[in-house]
């Protein structure tokens, strides 16, 4: 499939913590590397910058879709969209959601990026491919923070 990347993970830690892991912005900022100018708002722009040693220079910017209490989260952006020479507004972004479920004691959670399919066809298999490689860092990375 080359429209989406899903990554599944359960995590050992309760559903509140989980949530609070990808819902409030500090916590998100921390294990996904990233400053948050803000809290995540339905129907609002989040903006920020990547803290991740060697990416700094690259602005987070995302459209907030969804934040539904202890179930999903989700945001458009456009993927691997790194070259701060490039306008990139003009590109369909893509769709991530962190979707959440509680399974045993812990919390199954997927993240699934859709819509590479739009994305121009001279940039769509590298912004894959470097975003399959970074939601399989990112789920390991919230693993750590909410297991910690």
């Amino acid at each position: 499939m080359t429209d989406r990347i899903e990554k599944t993970i359960v995590l050992n830690a309760p559903l509140e913590r989980v949530w609070n892991a990808i819902a409030d912005h500090e916590q998100f900022g921390a294990w996904f590397r990233v400053k948050l100018d803000g809290p995540f708002v339905a129907g609002r722009a989040s903006t920020g910058h990547i803290t991740y040693p060697g990416y700094e220079h690259i602005q987070w910017r995302a459209q907030v879709v969804a934040v539904e209490p202890m179930r999903r989260l989700a945001f458009r952006w456009h993927p691997y969209a790194i070259d701060p020479a490039v306008d990139y507004s003009g590109e369909t972004p893509t769709l991530v959601e962190f979707l959440l479920t509680p399974e045993g004691q812990g919390v199954r959670l997927d993240v699934i990026e859709s819509g590479f399919d739009a994305v121009p066809a001279h940039r769509r298999d590298e912004a894959f491919r470097m975003n399959e490689g970074g939601w399989a860092q990112q789920v390991e990375n919230i693993k750590a923070h909410v297991e910690a």
